[in-house]
């Protein structure tokens, strides 16, 4: 019984080492809630391979070799809907996209790939708290700057929503700014984007541009895996000169004022005419 034993530990020990087709590597991904992260199978499929994804032991995405099966979530487990529409699988690579990532989904994700030579991938996702909103007070007609926070790479994909409105973007060397009406009738050749940086500066700020904009930064972190970092920035506008009641409180005291003086005046020319 003790040789039984010491065999199976053997044999567990060189499938988990890559001996009979079998091989497990371990990454470690940390990000903050609210990004998303694509978990790469560094394969590009062929047709022939089956692939599964799990979370702990929970099957949460699934392809076949042929296509005829395809499930991610409650699809493939009826018990199982913890992500609500929040996983892609891609169907060329069977990577898998996790977005809009919340405190709830870190753990142990197991990659396993079925073909003539299997494979077993363990990502470990541990989650940050979501950094605060930069909050940014201008005046009209001032410009602001937006500050990503990053020095760009090459390969990095940078998005700038304003609510959720694309407004700019850079993708390698290639920008693009207000590629549709409704951006460019609101902000008219207003917005610059540091192609060093991914910043953007919104110049001759109006009212109108007061809200909510958030950065979305695509970092290709390695081969095994990708991150889209979120930052958001609420920006609000104030009047460039006083307030409208302040402003009416102006003239209604210089209205009073002047209506002083004139009966001072008034009164002490009928006092000069008295005398005489």
């Amino acid at each position: 019984m003790k040789l039984f034993f010491n065999v199976l530990a053997v044999v567990w020990f060189l499938l988990d080492h890559g001996v009979s087709g079998v091989y497990t590597d371990r990454v470690s991904v940390s990000v903050s809630e609210g990004d998303s992260v694509t978990l790469h199978t560094e394969v590009e499929r062929k047709h022939q391979e089956d692939i599964k994804w799990y979370l702990s032991s929970v099957r949460i995405a699934q392809i076949s070799g042929d296509l005829s099966y395809i499930c991610t979530d409650v699809q493939c487990n009826e018990d199982n809907d913890r992500f609500r529409d929040r996983l892609k699988l891609d169907h060329q690579t069977g990577s898998l996209t996790i977005t809009n990532i919340k405190n709830t989904d870190s753990g142990e994700y197991t990659l396993k790939i079925f073909s003539s030579s299997n494979s077993a991938k363990i990502f470990s996702i541990y989650i940050t708290d979501v950094p605060a909103t930069e909050l940014y007070e201008i005046k009209e007609g001032e410009s602001v700057t937006l500050d990503a926070g990053v020095r760009k790479q090459p390969n990095d994909v940078i998005t700038w929503y304003f609510i959720d409105t694309l407004i700019a973007e850079i993708t390698g060397d290639q920008s693009k700014i207000c590629t549709d009406d409704q951006c460019s009738k609101r902000f008219r050749d207003r917005l610059k984007l540091d192609h060093q940086t991914g910043s953007l500066t919104i110049t001759n700020i109006r009212i109108t541009d007061s809200g909510d904009y958030k950065l979305k930064i695509n970092i290709i972190s390695s081969s095994t895996f990708s991150i889209t970092r979120v930052k958001r920035f609420s920006v609000s506008i104030t009047d460039s000169g006083l307030p409208a009641a302040a402003v009416a409180g102006v003239v209604v005291v210089a209205v009073l004022l002047v209506a002083a003086v004139a009966v001072v005046v008034v009164y002490c020319n009928r006092r000069s005419r008295t005398v005489l």
